[in-house]
């Protein structure tokens, strides 16, 4: 069976036509040429294919795009605008926190959806929130260092 749904991705409003199990990723990847949430583990553990929904990261590889009918989201893509770098990204970049780069869309991703929630997100907190977000690269202390101080310049700006 086919749905048409729309969708605000990444500001834009857009209509597509989906088949009933069609996951949100595949239509992110297929239809809009969105790739930078990545399918690794293909059941929603890894966090390679998180995105936002309603500003909450979600795992788009066991999501079905029917269900994202009328909802915002937000990938990697639209993060910022092309000429800047959001600070999470400029820190991830500058603190050499990505090594791959495999994970690194949906590091950023849910720790932004923790930085909007909560601004003032502890160390412990973050590491808790990154808990469904798997890298085997990095060990986590860089990215945990840049995601602290992304927030501090946050905070600040």
């Amino acid at each position: 069976m086919k749905h048409q749904v729309t969708i605000r991705l990444n500001g834009d409003l857009e209509t597509v036509e989906v088949a009933s199990e069609q996951t949100l990723l595949d239509t992110l990847r297929n239809r809009f040429k969105l790739f930078g949430a990545r399918e690794a583990c293909g059941v929603g553990v890894c966090g390679a294919c998180t995105v936002l929904v309603e500003g909450r990261p979600v795992s788009s590889c066991v999501m079905l795009a029917a269900l994202a009918d009328g909802k915002e989201i937000l990938t990697i893509e639209g993060l910022a605008p092309a000429s800047e770098l959001h600070p999470l990204q400029e820190e991830i970049w500058s603190r050499g926190a990505s090594q791959c780069g495999y994970c690194t869309p949906g590091i950023i991703l849910a720790a932004k959806s923790l930085l909007d929630e909560k601004p003032d997100a502890s160390h412990e907190e973050i590491v808790e929130y990154l808990a469904g977000n798997i890298c085997r690269c990095t060990g986590y202390v860089k990215i945990i260092e840049a995601i602290l101080a992304a927030r501090d310049r946050m905070a600040r700006a």
